[in-house]
């Protein structure tokens, strides 16, 4: 195992073919709201032709497994609500083991919080009344203040507060909208408290796919650095980061330790590749026909072979390795990025770093 925060890893393998299971992610990964992200479907296909399986880990505590394998069904994606773990049922769990069969716990949430509650023995209610032993906090598009108002009441009489995920924002097809994590934010300012937290990327999730598929050569494959990224970490698991989501190669670029991918990808099509792995040799790193060299408070790149192909997440790919080998300036500021011929600029349009 690649120790945390070293440059990207190569594979001369496909990756469906190296690794045995996918735990993908889903926002960001195969859907955005409510439509499938582009090549997810068919890519997915045909990694199952390959062999590999899959499992889906999603922070997203709206929905119950059923109706998440049913909305990825209608995408064209083959999914069973045993392949799919939520971080409504990582809460639930957590609270199950820590309270008495049938407490009352109050939910500031929606559906997926409340089936999973009462999957493990427990009482969700939706407002605090007497007996309540907890409070569980998950994403819902349609949170409302009189729920964040009851969320407040409980938490201030002292009972444990419990959010399924810190995740700031969710991808949508107009851009990031406010995520549990801002929600929570809300309850945070207004209580004072701050709750235990059991979505990515604390590692149980993961851990509990690994455990339901019998994985032996897992990859994760998600598009947030914070939380898909970092639970791969803290999971030892080998991550794929595609870059249909959150995360951009601006963000990659700028990601500390605990934050780095074994592998990039534009899309799932990534696990239908191989991918080359860059070489770093005293702040230079070259990558197909890519070469990066650090340069001061910023890394120069230009194209080094006008023969080979010249592809963008290569290019990412030396430019990340050259960045990491620096970490940050002196001032704790990420590098800049600049080209050093017009093949250059290009390539670092195309990846958005101007």
């Amino acid at each position: 195992m690649r120790p945390v925060g070293s440059t990207l890893q190569g594979s001369s393998e496909v990756l469906a073919r190296r690794y045995d299971v996918a735990l993908l992610d889903l926002d960001g990964v195969v859907y955005v709201g409510r439509g499938a992200v582009e090549h997810a479907a068919e890519s997915l296909e045909a990694v199952r032709q390959l062999g590999m399986r899959l499992g889906f880990v999603t922070n997203n505590a709206a929905r119950p497994p059923a109706e998440v394998a049913k909305h990825l069904t209608e995408l064209g994606i083959s999914a069973q609500s045993s392949e799919v773990v939520t971080s409504s049922q990582a809460a639930a769990h957590y609270l199950a083991d820590r309270l008495d069969a049938g407490a009352r716990v109050l939910v500031v949430g929606t559906t997926g919080l409340t089936e999973a509650l009462v999957e493990r023995g427990l009482t969700p209610v939706d407002e605090v009344g007497d007996g309540v032993a907890a409070v569980v906090q998950g994403y819902s598009p349609t949170l409302s203040w009189p729920q964040l108002a009851e969320g407040a009441v409980a938490i201030r009489s002292g009972v444990p507060w419990v959010a399924t995920n810190l995740d700031r924002t969710v991808p949508s097809p107009r851009g990031p909208l406010p995520g549990n994590g801002s929600m929570v934010a809300a309850l945070r300012h207004a209580t004072g408290e701050s709750p235990v937290v059991t979505g990515k990327p604390d590692p149980t999730m993961h851990r509990e796919m690994v455990t339901r598929t019998a994985a032996i050569t897992p990859l994760v494959v998600g598009d947030r650095l914070d939380t898909d990224i970092e639970g791969a970490n803290a999971a030892s698991c080998p991550s794929l980061l595609v870059l249909t989501g959150v995360t951009s190669a601006r963000d990659l670029l700028a990601a500390p330790l605990a934050h780095r991918p074994t592998y990039v990808a534009a899309d799932l099509r990534g696990l239908l590749e191989r991918h080359p792995e860059p070489v770093v040799l005293d702040g230079e790193a070259t990558c197909g026909a890519w070469l990066a060299r650090r340069e001061s408070g910023s890394i120069l790149v230009h194209r080094r072979d006008a023969e080979s192909s010249s592809s963008a997440l290569d290019a990412l790919r030396a430019i990340c390795a050259a960045s990491w080998s620096a970490d940050v300036r002196d001032d704790g500021a990420p590098l800049a990025v600049t080209g050093a011929d017009d093949a250059a600029s290009e390539i670092l349009g195309e990846l958005g770093f101007r």
